[in-house]
């Protein structure tokens, strides 16, 4: 979980870091007014995405035994659902950002004034702190917060220093490269966290397990301990699966593999 925490910070950070490049080049030269809504914007949006974060907590500490594990349950689902719609979305979008965001921008300043400038920056921060929160707090669901706050530190980190050698222009660090291998690892994540998602249901008898276990590959690779627990946590390998772990599993990635062709499929080739 540990590496699941550093990665999904490092990614989310890092495209919260390029919107508000992407925000505050718009804003360079239009004036003091338009920069202060600008960077208004952008701290509502952080304060919004830690007013989450304290909403969420105080819901979960309201809430009775039985309560806490529906609702933990929930959100890691949840989060896995949103961390595939995010990679998906960001698939289609990506090459558009930026034009998407300097017309909402133009949009905003031309009927809004500076109001309507800090309201996009909210929003657009906003978006990515909430699935930062989200994500984190499914995978705090198992691990505690404690354990995830150091790899979520560091994840911050080394997102300043990507998105600082993106705009430095580094060729070790292309933008499009760094965002499309991340993504990939974004579904392996989402992937383990629906397996998660699937043992507490079944833990609660929500789901059937069907055959359990569908097989027992623990004298080879336990998930218990080593390199088994370690595609555990980050990838939802399991010894002793039960069926329903695994239709989980496949069906996850088969959906994934039809998105991936349809969108082939529908994107134009490039003339000759």
């Amino acid at each position: 979980m540990l590496l699941n925490a550093f990665i999904i910070v490092w990614r989310e950070s890092l495209e919260a870091m390029l919107v508000i490049g992407i925000l505050a080049a718009w804003a360079e030269g239009r004036g003091g007014s338009v920069r202060a809504g600008l960077w208004s914007g952008v701290a509502a949006g952080g304060a919004l995405a830690l007013a989450l974060s304290a909403v969420m907590q105080g819901a979960l500490g309201s809430l009775s035994d039985r309560g806490q594990e529906i609702f933990q349950a929930l959100l890691i689902l949840f989060a896995a659902a949103l961390m595939t719609h995010m990679v998906l979305w960001m698939r289609r979008h990506a090459r558009g950002l930026r034009r998407e965001m300097e017309g909402a921008l133009n949009r905003a300043a031309e009927h809004r004034g500076t109001w309507g400038i800090a309201a996009v920056a909210a929003v657009a921060v906003a978006r990515e702190g909430a699935e930062t929160v989200i994500f984190l707090q499914g995978m705090a669901s198992g691990a505690g917060w404690g354990a995830l706050l150091p790899s979520a530190l560091a994840g911050l980190s080394l997102a300043a220093f990507t998105a600082w050698a993106a705009a430095r222009g580094l060729r070790l660090l292309p933008q499009h490269q760094v965002l499309r291998v991340s993504a990939h690892l974004l579904l392996l994540f989402a992937a383990g966290m629906l397996v998660l998602g699937t043992d507490r249901l079944i833990g609660m008898e929500w789901i059937p397990p069907g055959p359990d276990p569908l097989w027992d590959t623990s004298a080879w690779l336990d998930d218990g301990a080593g390199a088994g627990k370690w595609l555990a946590d980050l990838f939802g390998y399991r010894a002793r699966p039960a069926a329903a772990n695994v239709l989980v599993f496949c069906a996850f990635w088969g959906l994934m593999a039809v998105q991936h062709w349809w969108s082939a499929r529908a994107t134009p080739s490039p003339a000759a």
